[in-house]
């Protein structure tokens, strides 16, 4: 039988939202020492890591004194965090490393030593999207939600009830970038973005970062800390470009890795009691919610307005408010994954009761890459 693992170190930056004092590297460092104390444990004994480029993991390593005999610096967008975790568990059952970091630090606001952003003419989005427009996420991601309001039913309006519901959520975590009560005619009288996303419908922009510590249940007993099983992990990927999806409908990656999650983990929908979806614009926990089998086909915008996914509701989702109004440096995966972890401690500012499953959704890339993340109470 295969070596159980766990989330034993979790915590983000002291700080988060426009931090022009902070770099890069600087922002991974504080995050990881954050997790590293969170658990007891030194980087002496950190013996793998995990992490994106810029700065990327071998300097994060080499400035903590770390000699890794295991590295993974897979990079596939905001989901990337997720990824780290699933190979990290493949490493540690497999004795490849002992103690695994993965630290996430982005100066997404301030742009502090952050690289630019252009597709690459060379590439396939490059060549058969930019011209046309089609550049940035808000111009990427209309583009599908268009075609799932034509053939579901959903309207406009229950993108607006996303950003409620998680606004609501936010109001209740006292590190949330914005707090304040929100209406569906707020979110949409905001400006229009890109149709039909308004201003309030698209994610913030911020510095921040945070750090996870994995090791295997048998070495966790030895920690003060309540370990965080990982009970399932999947990952999924589909084309680079938005115009190449099968389905505007339906995301692969979401599908598929969802899939493979919830095998792994023996568990179905009907199981999990809390979930994160990355949303770095309001369709996609409607996505998320219909792709990974929790509502059916054309459902998921009625459920998140009959309140089932706010406080209250029977399946809690984005309960730290999400990206769209806790924070969003522009890889937002990682504090998804920390919030599952502190639900499943106990320890959340806006706690659900009976927390003992929760899953994690990423998504890379603009409908390009997807992981989840079944974790659970050891």
């Amino acid at each position: 039988m295969s070596a159980r693992v766990a989330i034993v170190g979790a915590a983000e930056t002291d700080e988060i939202g426009t931090l022009p004092h902070r770099s890069t590297l600087g922002l991974h460092l504080e995050a990881a020492r954050n997790a590293l104390a969170d658990c007891g444990l030194d980087p002496k004994d950190v013996d793998g890591i995990a992490g994106v480029s810029m700065p990327g993991p071998l300097s994060v390593a080499h400035s903590l004194g770390i000699e890794p005999r295991w590295m993974d610096t897979t990079s596939v967008g905001g989901t990337s965090f997720l990824t780290h975790v699933r190979h990290a568990v493949a490493a540690l059952q497999a004795g490849q490393c002992s103690v695994v970091l993965i630290t996430h630090g982005e100066s997404g606001r301030s742009r502090v030593g952050a690289p630019g952003y252009a597709p690459d003419p060379a590439s396939l989005p490059g060549q058969f999207e930019a011209p046309y427009g089609v550049t940035g996420p808000p111009s990427r991601f209309t583009l599908p939600f268009l075609r799932f309001m034509k053939e579901t039913g959903t309207q406009a309006r229950h993108l607006a009830d996303v950003a409620v519901a998680q606004r609501t959520w936010a109001g209740m975590n006292p590190r949330a970038k914005f707090r304040d009560p929100i209406s569906v005619d707020d979110v949409q009288n905001s400006p229009v973005i890109a149709w039909p996303f308004h201003l309030l419908e698209c994610c913030l922009v911020t510095d921040g970062g945070g750090a996870l510590v994995l090791t295997t249940i048998d070495r966790a007993r030895d920690l003060d800390v309540p370990p965080v099983e990982i009970l399932g992990t999947g990952e999924g990927y589909e084309g680079p470009g938005i115009s190449m999806m099968e389905d505007f409908t339906s995301f692969k990656g979401f599908k598929n890795a969802g899939a493979a999650a919830f095998q792994e983990a023996g568990l179905s929908p009907s199981d999990i009691d809390h979930v994160m979806i990355y949303d770095a614009f309001a369709h996609l926990p409607l996505y998320g919610l219909e792709d990974l089998g929790f509502v059916g086909r054309g459902e998921a915008g009625e459920f998140v307005r009959e309140g089932n996914t706010s406080p209250g509701g029977r399946l809690p989702v984005n309960t730290n408010g999400g990206g769209l109004s806790y924070t969003h440096t522009g890889m937002y995966g990682m504090f998804a994954i920390q919030e599952s972890v502190r639900q499943l401690r106990g320890t959340a500012p806006a706690q659900v009761d009976g927390v003992r499953t929760s899953l994690v959704q990423g998504n890379g890339g603009m409908f390009a890459a997807g992981a989840t993340l079944i974790l659970g109470v050891a």
